[in-house]
């Protein structure tokens, strides 16, 4: 416990932006988050079996109608009443047979707690806020600003729309 509490924050005060994190897809690929520079990105934390999962339809539109600015990037997380249960294949068989969803996807972690992932707990400092329900989003613009939107706001808000523009 000692040993991972430590090397978390060796891997933080290592880490200067989002850019600087490397996570594995839902398919087991190590993405680089230093591609997307120069992109809006909005990661959300997903879940399968909450009232907010057909959000993953607007956010495949966003990701659709949007891909030249905007990065959608999706962390499946059983964090919040057991909605996430799946395997990743599971999770990522769910996403495409019920939205077509083809914006990245990475492989399942927790977004809060004890166990909260190095990224989630980025997001935590950079805002103050952290997950409070599947579906939160983090926006993260290219200057390297971050804005928290709740699970209630849709990713096709004009709120958000208007932070990508």
């Amino acid at each position: 416990m000692k040993t991972s509490i430590l090397l978390m924050f060796i891997m933080l005060t290592q880490i200067t932006s989002v850019y600087d994190f490397k996570m594995n897809s839902i398919d087991g690929e190590l993405i680089d988050f230093s591609r997307y520079k120069g992109k809006n990105l909005l990661l959300v934390n997903v879940a399968s079996k909450c009232g907010y999962t057909p959000q993953y339809a607007e956010l495949e539109k966003l990701h659709e109608n949007y891909g030249d600015k905007l990065v959608v990037l999706g962390f499946p997380a059983n964090n919040f009443g057991n909605q996430e249960p799946g395997t990743n294949a599971e999770i990522a068989e769910f996403c495409q047979k019920n939205y077509g969803v083809k914006f990245q996807m990475f492989e399942k972690i927790s977004v809060k707690g004890d166990d909260q992932h190095p990224l989630y707990r980025w997001l935590k400092e950079q805002t103050g806020q952290e997950p409070t329900w599947n579906f939160c989003k983090y926006l993260v613009k290219p200057d390297g600003t971050v804005k928290f939107f709740p699970s209630k706001v849709k990713p096709l808000d004009p709120q958000i729309l208007d932070a990508i523009n």
